[in-house]
Protein backbone atom coordinates (compact mmCIF):
# COMPACT_ATOMS: atom_id res chain seq x y z
CA UNK A 1 0.00 0.00 0.00
CA UNK A 2 1.23 3.50 -0.83
CA UNK A 3 2.56 5.68 1.94
CA UNK A 4 0.58 8.89 2.06
CA UNK A 5 2.75 11.95 1.76
CA UNK A 6 1.70 14.99 3.77
CA UNK A 7 1.49 17.18 0.67
CA UNK A 8 -0.51 14.88 -1.64
CA UNK A 9 -4.15 15.74 -2.22
CA UNK A 10 -6.10 12.47 -2.36
CA UNK A 11 -9.33 12.55 -4.37
CA UNK A 12 -11.43 9.56 -3.28
CA UNK A 13 -14.00 7.77 -5.40
CA UNK A 14 -16.60 5.46 -3.82
CA UNK A 15 -14.36 2.47 -4.60
CA UNK A 16 -11.81 3.83 -2.11
CA UNK A 17 -14.27 3.22 0.73
CA UNK A 18 -15.81 0.07 -0.73
CA UNK A 19 -12.36 -1.44 -1.37
CA UNK A 20 -10.94 -0.60 2.04
CA UNK A 21 -8.48 2.17 1.14
CA UNK A 22 -7.06 3.35 4.45
CA UNK A 23 -7.60 7.07 4.85
CA UNK A 24 -4.70 8.38 6.92
CA UNK A 25 -4.91 11.12 9.51
CA UNK A 26 -4.56 13.95 7.04
CA UNK A 27 -6.53 17.00 6.06
CA UNK A 28 -5.76 16.41 2.37
CA UNK A 29 -8.43 13.79 1.57
CA UNK A 30 -11.27 15.06 -0.61
CA UNK A 31 -14.35 13.79 -2.40
CA UNK A 32 -17.55 15.19 -3.87
CA UNK A 33 -21.00 15.17 -2.25
CA UNK A 34 -22.44 12.51 -4.59
CA UNK A 35 -19.99 9.88 -3.35
CA UNK A 36 -21.98 9.62 -0.11
CA UNK A 37 -24.88 8.25 -2.22
CA UNK A 38 -22.62 5.72 -3.99
CA UNK A 39 -21.24 4.25 -0.75
CA UNK A 40 -24.10 1.93 0.17
CA UNK A 41 -22.87 -1.06 2.15
CA UNK A 42 -22.94 -0.58 5.92
CA UNK A 43 -19.21 -1.02 6.61
CA UNK A 44 -18.15 1.41 3.86
CA UNK A 45 -20.81 3.94 4.90
CA UNK A 46 -19.58 3.84 8.51
CA UNK A 47 -15.97 4.39 7.38
CA UNK A 48 -17.04 7.22 5.06
CA UNK A 49 -19.08 8.98 7.76
CA UNK A 50 -16.36 8.50 10.39
CA UNK A 51 -13.62 10.01 8.20
CA UNK A 52 -15.80 13.09 7.68
CA UNK A 53 -16.59 13.34 11.39
CA UNK A 54 -12.88 13.01 12.27
CA UNK A 55 -11.98 15.75 9.74
CA UNK A 56 -9.89 13.33 7.65
CA UNK A 57 -12.16 13.71 4.61
CA UNK A 58 -13.66 16.86 3.15
CA UNK A 59 -16.47 17.33 0.65
CA UNK A 60 -15.38 19.78 -2.04
CA UNK A 61 -17.10 20.84 -5.25
CA UNK A 62 -15.07 21.48 -8.42
CA UNK A 63 -14.97 24.89 -10.03
CA UNK A 64 -17.01 25.60 -13.16
CA UNK A 65 -13.78 26.26 -15.08
CA UNK A 66 -12.41 22.80 -14.19
CA UNK A 67 -15.70 21.20 -15.29
CA UNK A 68 -15.50 23.14 -18.57
CA UNK A 69 -11.88 22.01 -19.04
CA UNK A 70 -12.87 18.39 -18.38
CA UNK A 71 -15.74 18.55 -20.88
CA UNK A 72 -13.34 19.70 -23.61
CA UNK A 73 -10.90 16.91 -22.78
CA UNK A 74 -13.47 14.11 -22.75
CA UNK A 75 -15.09 15.32 -25.95
CA UNK A 76 -11.67 15.02 -27.64
CA UNK A 77 -11.06 11.55 -26.20
CA UNK A 78 -14.56 10.28 -27.02
CA UNK A 79 -15.31 9.61 -23.35
CA UNK A 80 -18.25 12.04 -23.17
CA UNK A 81 -20.93 9.37 -22.99
CA UNK A 82 -19.04 7.15 -20.56
CA UNK A 83 -19.29 9.36 -17.46
CA UNK A 84 -21.98 10.05 -14.90
CA UNK A 85 -22.23 13.49 -13.30
CA UNK A 86 -20.37 12.28 -10.16
CA UNK A 87 -17.58 10.85 -12.35
CA UNK A 88 -17.21 14.20 -14.11
CA UNK A 89 -17.23 16.12 -10.84
CA UNK A 90 -14.58 13.84 -9.32
CA UNK A 91 -12.32 14.30 -12.36
CA UNK A 92 -12.95 18.05 -12.39
CA UNK A 93 -11.98 18.25 -8.70
CA UNK A 94 -8.68 16.52 -9.51
CA UNK A 95 -8.13 19.01 -12.37
CA UNK A 96 -8.95 21.90 -10.04
CA UNK A 97 -6.29 20.92 -7.49
CA UNK A 98 -3.80 19.94 -10.22
CA UNK A 99 -4.20 23.36 -11.89
CA UNK A 100 -3.45 25.01 -8.54
CA UNK A 101 -0.09 23.23 -8.51
CA UNK A 102 -1.05 20.65 -5.88
CA UNK A 103 0.29 17.11 -5.89
CA UNK A 104 -2.81 15.02 -6.66
CA UNK A 105 -3.60 11.32 -6.61
CA UNK A 106 -7.05 9.94 -7.40
CA UNK A 107 -8.11 6.69 -5.72
CA UNK A 108 -10.51 4.87 -8.04
CA UNK A 109 -11.13 1.48 -9.61
CA UNK A 110 -13.11 3.04 -12.47
CA UNK A 111 -11.24 2.32 -15.72
CA UNK A 112 -12.86 5.20 -17.62
CA UNK A 113 -11.79 7.67 -14.93
CA UNK A 114 -8.29 6.17 -14.95
CA UNK A 115 -8.19 6.52 -18.76
CA UNK A 116 -8.82 10.28 -18.57
CA UNK A 117 -6.43 10.71 -15.64
CA UNK A 118 -3.72 9.02 -17.68
CA UNK A 119 -4.42 11.43 -20.58
CA UNK A 120 -4.14 14.33 -18.10
CA UNK A 121 -0.99 12.92 -16.46
CA UNK A 122 -2.69 13.00 -13.06
CA UNK A 123 -1.60 10.06 -10.86
CA UNK A 124 -4.14 7.51 -9.68
CA UNK A 125 -4.22 4.23 -7.85
CA UNK A 126 -6.64 1.34 -7.77
CA UNK A 127 -7.88 -0.39 -4.66
CA UNK A 128 -9.39 -3.71 -5.76
CA UNK A 129 -8.36 -3.87 -9.43
CA UNK A 130 -5.07 -3.85 -11.27
CA UNK A 131 -5.93 -0.63 -13.08
CA UNK A 132 -5.65 0.23 -16.75
CA UNK A 133 -2.64 -0.68 -18.81
CA UNK A 134 -3.21 1.49 -21.90
CA UNK A 135 -5.05 4.68 -22.85
CA UNK A 136 -8.01 4.43 -25.20
CA UNK A 137 -10.24 6.86 -27.06
CA UNK A 138 -13.79 6.05 -28.13
CA UNK A 139 -15.51 6.72 -31.43
CA UNK A 140 -19.11 6.12 -32.47
CA UNK A 141 -19.06 3.91 -35.56
CA UNK A 142 -21.71 2.23 -37.71
CA UNK A 143 -21.58 -1.57 -37.51
CA UNK A 144 -22.50 -1.87 -41.18
CA UNK A 145 -20.85 0.81 -43.30
CA UNK A 146 -18.30 1.94 -40.65
CA UNK A 147 -19.32 5.61 -40.91
CA UNK A 148 -17.88 7.57 -37.96
CA UNK A 149 -20.23 9.76 -35.93
CA UNK A 150 -19.58 12.55 -33.43
CA UNK A 151 -20.33 12.02 -29.75
CA UNK A 152 -23.28 14.39 -29.96
CA UNK A 153 -25.05 12.27 -32.61
CA UNK A 154 -27.97 10.91 -30.57
CA UNK A 155 -29.53 8.31 -32.87
CA UNK A 156 -28.52 4.67 -32.38
CA UNK A 157 -29.14 3.81 -36.05
CA UNK A 158 -26.90 4.81 -38.98
CA UNK A 159 -28.44 7.41 -41.26
CA UNK A 160 -26.65 5.85 -44.26
CA UNK A 161 -27.29 2.10 -44.02
CA UNK A 162 -29.66 1.66 -41.05
CA UNK A 163 -27.24 -0.50 -39.03
CA UNK A 164 -26.66 -0.11 -35.30
CA UNK A 165 -24.08 2.45 -34.11
CA UNK A 166 -21.64 1.31 -31.44
CA UNK A 167 -18.75 2.84 -29.52
CA UNK A 168 -15.44 1.55 -30.82
CA UNK A 169 -12.38 1.54 -28.59
CA UNK A 170 -9.29 3.05 -30.23
CA UNK A 171 -5.89 2.47 -28.64
CA UNK A 172 -3.73 5.60 -28.38
CA UNK A 173 -0.13 5.13 -29.42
Amino acid sequence: MDDIKDDTYYILDASAFIGGFEVKNSSLNFTISEISEEVKDLKSKIIFDQTIEDNYLFIEEPSKSSLDELNKIISNSGDTLRFSTPDKKLLALAICFFNKGKSVKVVTDDYSIQNVLKILNIPYRSVLTEGIKEVYNWKKTCQGCRKAYSDIYEDEICEICGSKIFKKRIKLK
